[in-house]
């Protein structure tokens, strides 16, 4: 009987030392929390929607407009991360496409993956699908416009502070003409002490 009791004992103290101390708190998916100055969900949402509005209050959205009597189509294409650590892009790229899509000035088409996707899913209906449901191949709208860019950094220290530095680039280019209708440049610097 010692002997069990001694081995409930050890296995509390086992569970007990396994046992988590973390805490957690909910916030507001929109408070600006900066735990270790590194790029976060609050500069891809805040760098996202200045850099849309930016995009969309110059004149190549009215001019494209006037020009074809509709919307202009936007594509995201690649947004290269250039840092010195790891950004997930596709965050970022998401925070751009709601931007432009909840504005309601441009059109946004799928691309990369998702448009792989939609196109095996298409395929798949031209088998399984009823003749009246099938959607058909080469009813897609093109885009007209193509955004690309690079997020970088610099990072410079001392033995108390650390300054890191990002510049986020994007580019709009006409897919038809090459021309680049916009350039957007979006500056982060961070104290860490």
């Amino acid at each position: 009987m010692r002997k069990i009791n001694i081995i409930v004992v050890l296995a509390v103290i086992i569970a007990s030392g396994c046992a988590s101390t973390n805490s957690v708190t909910r916030v507001d998916d929109k408070a600006q929390i900066d735990l270790s100055g590194r790029w976060n969900d609050t500069d891809s949402r805040l760098v996202a929607e200045e850099m849309v509005k930016d995009g969309l209050s110059r004149v190549w959205v009215t001019d494209f407009a006037e020009e074809n009597g509709k919307k202009p189509t936007v594509i995201i294409g690649i947004i290269k991360n250039k840092s010195s650590e790891h950004i997930n892009s596709e965050t970022f790229t998401n925070d751009i496409e709601r931007e432009f899509v909840n504005s309601g000035k441009v059109r946004v088409v799928q691309g990369g993956e998702a448009r792989e996707e939609l196109r095996r899913e298409r395929a798949d209906q031209q088998e399984f699908a009823s003749d009246e449901t099938a959607k058909k191949w080469g009813m897609e709208r093109g885009a007209d416009f193509i955004m690309q860019g690079t997020i970088s950094s610099i990072t410079d220290s001392n033995s108390s502070e650390k300054l890191v530095y990002y510049q986020v680039d994007l580019v709009l280019t006409h897919i038809q003409t090459n021309e680049k209708v916009w350039i957007g440049t979006k500056k982060i610097k961070k104290i860490v002490k």
